[in-house]
């Protein structure tokens, strides 16, 4: 089935398509399916599903009905316009792969600006009534997925104000990422993969790399596929070679700085 790509009639209206674009294009790298996979699903042309994912695309409502059918996902997930950025900078979320500074830099953060500090991980446990890896034996992957959106969608609904870190694999899921990107100002914390291993290997958790022989090839691996969601935050702050005060400071002067309106992304080296 063939669709027809029609030009925005404003900025607003860019800014929808290119939210739409972006949402299509984290789901397929978070599922790994490709463009020409989707397509088949969704009877869209691979040429027309390029350019909705570069924000061009204008889809009609029976096409979007399509779509959302060969994702699996609500249609009302998927087109779902995310509000202006400024209400959301009372809620600041910290994604990144283990070792960047999530747990610590986000306790610091929360107690300088006075709100709760969430640690969503916790938050799956006690929505589940069990440990992260009881969660994983009993329920396996798709559960945890199932516990992380329900303590997700809680702590929304409770917390208007809160840091939240999230766990290194979060951003693999769309619906979650994208829940917490349209209601959270959201920060890559980014280091170095040796640096990630050397503060996994200070707090002594190897998981989920214990006993591999090629533990830091995999590191960087799984921080290599990661790193187009990681991406998609909002800013990006790199905490490499820096004391925590350095970069809870810059992350407390970019928070400050941040503009009413939305922006492109924003990165602290």
């Amino acid at each position: 089935m063939m669709a027809v790509a029609a030009k925005p009639a404003n900025r607003s209206d860019e800014a929808y398509l290119a939210q739409l674009g972006a949402r299509v294009r984290a789901w397929r790298e978070s599922t790994q399916v490709t463009r020409k996979e989707l397509a088949l699903r969704s009877g869209l042309s691979e040429r027309y599903l390029a350019q909705l994912e570069a924000g061009q695309g204008n889809l009609s409502i029976l096409l979007l009905r399509q779509l959302a059918q060969a994702m699996a996902m609500p249609m009302t997930v998927l087109v779902q316009e995310q509000a202006d950025r400024s209400p959301r900078r009372e809620r600041i979320a910290l994604v990144g792969l283990r070792g960047a500074g999530k747990s610590t830099l986000g306790a610091a953060l929360a107690k300088s600006m006075n709100v709760p500090f969430i640690e969503l991980d916790r938050e799956i446990e006690r929505e589940a009534g069990a440990k992260l890896s009881e969660i994983f034996a009993l329920y396996g992957q798709d559960g945890f997925r199932r516990f992380e959106r329900s303590a997700l969608a809680r702590v929304l609904r409770e917390q208007p104000r809160a840091v939240i870190a999230t766990g290194g694999s979060f951003v693999t899921d769309a619906q979650s990422y994208e829940s917490l990107r349209g209601s959270c100002y959201t920060v890559w914390l980014k280091a170095r993969p040796e640096e990630h291993m050397a503060r996994v290997v200070a707090q002594g958790d190897l998981r989920p790399i214990q006993g591999r022989a090629q533990a830091m090839d995999e590191l960087r691996r799984i921080l290599n596929e990661r790193q187009p969601l990681y991406a998609l935050a909002d800013a990006t702050v790199d905490t490499s070679g820096k004391p925590m005060r350095r970069s809870l400071s810059e992350l407390r002067s970019l928070l400050k700085n941040l503009p009413h309106t939305e922006t492109a992304t924003e990165t602290v080296a």
